[in-house]
């Protein structure tokens, strides 16, 4: 029975420790947050730069 409770107590103890998860929730964050920077950015310059290419592709022979 006491083998049985320092077991618990070890396997509960070695959970509580570990940050794995924690640091994955903080890049699956950082990545949003890329991902939502890229969306407005494109959506603020999409017009502007499909006007630019227009232009230069016109502008080949």
């Amino acid at each position: 029975m006491v083998a049985m409770q320092l077991w618990i107590q070890y396997v509960l103890g070695s959970l509580k420790d570990r940050e794995d998860g924690a640091a994955a929730v903080e890049y699956g964050l950082l990545v949003g947050l890329i991902a939502v920077a890229i969306i407005v950015t494109v959506g603020l310059l999409g017009t502007k730069l499909d006007t630019l290419f227009t232009n230069i592709k016109n502008a080949l022979p």
